[in-house]
């Protein structure tokens, strides 16, 4: 089973009509799935003009040293693609802000990971949409020092 993690905390799947394979997506070009799984090494131009009609996408994270999901995730919403995007596999708390500000809409965790990463550990995250320390930086807001 896996525990799906959005914004407001933890819950269960609602998808049920599974995903089809990038290899099968690839090997019958009239395929048109409603749900894609993908891996982390694609190179998302390849998919350049074949999403349509693709209504969710879920990308895996083979490790959670692995960021090339995240890119995945950015150049496809740069692409247009407007559908549900899904991160699955080892991507931890600390890095939830980072996959929502990819874009992805959600993470797929394992019963285990959300066992020793409880909700709450991934609630305190789920402020990914406030100014982090780089925009700030890049806005000019850079925090005074006061003299000791």
């Amino acid at each position: 089973m896996s525990v799906i993690v959005t914004d407001s905390g933890f819950a269960p799947d609602d998808w049920r009509a599974g995903f089809t394979p990038l290899e099968a997506f690839d090997a019958d070009p009239d395929e048109r799935p409603l749900a894609l799984d993908l891996p982390s090494d694609i190179a998302p131009e390849t998919l350049e003009g074949r999403l349509q009609g693709i209504a969710f996408i879920r990308i895996d994270f083979p490790a959670f040293s692995d960021g090339r999901g995240f890119s995945v995730a950015r150049q496809l919403r740069r692409m247009g693609f407007a559908g549900r995007l899904r991160a699955r596999g080892h991507v931890i708390s600390d890095q939830y802000a980072m996959a929502r500000r990819s874009g992805f809409d959600e993470v797929e965790i394992s019963d285990a990971l959300a066992e020793r990463q409880p909700a709450a550990e991934w609630l305190s995250r789920a402020n990914w949409a406030e100014p982090h320390y780089q925009s700030r930086l890049r806005e000019g807001g850079v925090p005074s020092r006061r003299a000791g």
